[in-house]
């Protein structure tokens, strides 16, 4: 669909190495472009909500990124005091706990949201809305017990509760599972997260711009290239930066190496669930010796601070390339090898096949992205959808599957490390000469925008920015994709059996740290 069919007027294109857009909005245009969008396929990417000084000319404004052929919209209503905006889950399920994050972040509620309990907020910040203009610093008392959570309750014959954390026994983030089964089946799980917030959000805005990649590279350590990115690309497209050819190619190789890594960490926890110890021995191996790699050529086994405004902060140089696309072959070689062994294991297939299915309907319906809509059937990533340098050079493959199980999902594990080889070595081949940044001028008005846009390994990743005067930040709002995925796996467990849940848990490998901001 065009943007032109949106009927939007005051359209402008943001600076961005894809097709963004941004739009003011008046409250009837709020609802009827997320009703369009929602009608031809599109997406509901991101919600958030800022708060306005007095000259702005109005108290707030509540921003929605809506994602379709057209590209990435931005649209933002602006709100007077106490005025709410109205409520988007008629056409997006997804937006519900957005919106209770805007309402214990900001302060601002949801018009006719059914769901208004809190999301992130558990009863023990005593200084009221963190993002609001007169906050102080978020405190709780610890001599104060968290307030209680208002959770669904199933009832009938045989049903009873078992809840499960915050506190895990391994080392994981922490968050509350509460299943209602009969025997060991589950009829309904309902979540409970934001143990981690960190008042991101909020030290973005005390940060110089040019330095606010680093701490986007820490809100999901597992995606801090993807994070980063996102933000410079944010940030450069704020500023009409465009970074060196090299400097792109070079993000792209860090972005798929995030990529392989983590699909080789999931590939062995998940053959470890199914009681394979095996497979997470090899795996493990096969990671380790990756991000040996990693921190050898550029500094971090996660590849933190790799990438900085303007183009990255290293160049690991063409024998280093070398390298890497002998790793690419050997790793290859093995994950080909275990492949077979997994395909092959019949009590591994038994415990994946059918276990914590997500037809595509329902992926669709949810707003299920990334790597578990594609093993819905969901053929949706960034690099294939909204290709643009290097990606558009590479021929980028979808890795796609329909059978939304856990055995599917581990499938496009495996076709994407695959794939993301191919891309390396397309990369090390091809990788041009010259600089690897380009000096960030700040522009000295206030209010310049910009959106990152990111296909990370569990879905796509953006970045919101809009700059102050003096080289700082008005607002970054980063978004995960565990966002839109954390209410999906409440709806692929029901039907299966308790035992089966770290499994299917796993095979989706959600944030807890890239959804509690």
């Amino acid at each position: 669909m065009p943007i032109t069919r949106l009927g939007l007027m005051n359209l402008t294109r943001l600076g961005a190495p894809v097709a963004i857009w941004h739009a003011p909005v008046d409250r009837a245009a709020w609802s009827a472009t997320a009703g369009k969008v929602a009608a031809a396929g599109g997406r509901l990417v991101a919600l958030w909500a800022t708060h306005r000084d007095e000259t702005a000319g109005s108290s707030a404004s509540v921003s929605a990124a809506l994602a379709g052929d057209f590209g990435l919209l931005w649209m933002e209503l602006s709100l007077d005091v106490g005025e709410s905006f109205p409520d988007l889950t008629p056409s997006f399920a997804c937006a519900s706990r957005m919106q209770r994050a805007v309402a214990d972040l900001n302060g601002l509620q949801a018009e006719g949201a059914r769901d208004r309990r809190p999301w992130l907020d558990h009863g023990l910040w005593r200084d009221g809305p963190p993002l609001a203009p007169d906050a102080s610093p978020i405190g709780a008392d610890a001599r104060t017990l968290p307030a209680d959570y208002p959770f669904v309750r199933v009832e009938g014959d045989g049903v009873h509760e078992i809840p499960v954390g915050p506190v895990h026994a391994g080392i994981i983030e922490p968050g509350h599972f509460r299943f209602s089964v009969v025997g060991e089946k589950v009829l309904r799980l309902e979540e409970r997260l934001g143990y981690v917030h960190k008042g991101i959000e909020r030290r973005f805005t005390a940060l110089p711009a040019l330095e606010g990649h680093r701490l986007a590279g820490r809100v999901s350590g597992d995606s801090t290239v993807a994070f980063a990115w996102a933000y410079c690309m944010a940030l450069e497209s704020a500023t009409g930066i465009e970074v060196p050819e090299r400097a792109a190619w070079l993000r792209a190789l860090l972005l798929e190496r995030e990529r392989v890594a983590n699909h080789l960490g999931d590939l062995g926890a998940l053959g470890n669930d199914a009681a394979l110890a095996f497979g997470l021995a090899q795996f493990s191996r096969l990671r380790e010796d990756w991000q040996r790699l990693s921190k050898e050529l550029f500094s971090h086994r996660f590849m933190m601070d790799a990438i900085v405004p303007g183009g990255v902060a290293v160049d690991p140089g063409t024998p280093a390339a070398d390298r890497v696309r002998a790793q690419c072959d050997a790793i290859e070689r093995e994950v080909r090898t275990l492949r077979g062994i997994y395909d092959e294991h019949a009590g591994l297939q038994v415990r994946f096949m059918t276990t914590g299915r997500v037809s595509r309907e329902l992926a669709l319906r949810l707003g299920l992205t990334g790597l578990a809509a594609r093993a819905s059937g969901v053929a949706q990533d960034l690099r294939v959808d909204q290709s643009f340098d290097p990606y558009r050079r590479f021929d980028p493959q979808l890795c796609l599957q329909t059978g939304g199980d856990v055995a599917a999902r581990a499938a496009v594990r495996f076709d994407e490390i695959f794939e993301s080889l191919r891309l390396i070595r397309r990369i090390c081949e091809g990788l041009p000469a010259g600089p690897v940044a380009r000096d960030v001028s700040l522009p000295v008005h206030d209010g310049a925008r910009g959106v990152g846009w990111v296909e990370g390994w569990r879905g796509e990743v953006m970045v919101a920015l809009e700059l102050g005067s003096g080289g700082g930040v008005n607002r970054c709002h980063p978004h995960d994709p565990s966002w839109q995925n954390w209410p999906v796996l409440e709806h692929a467990v029901i039907g299966n059996i308790v035992p089966d849940f770290p499994l299917i848990n796993k095979s989706f490998n959600l944030s807890y740290s890239g959804h509690d901001l």
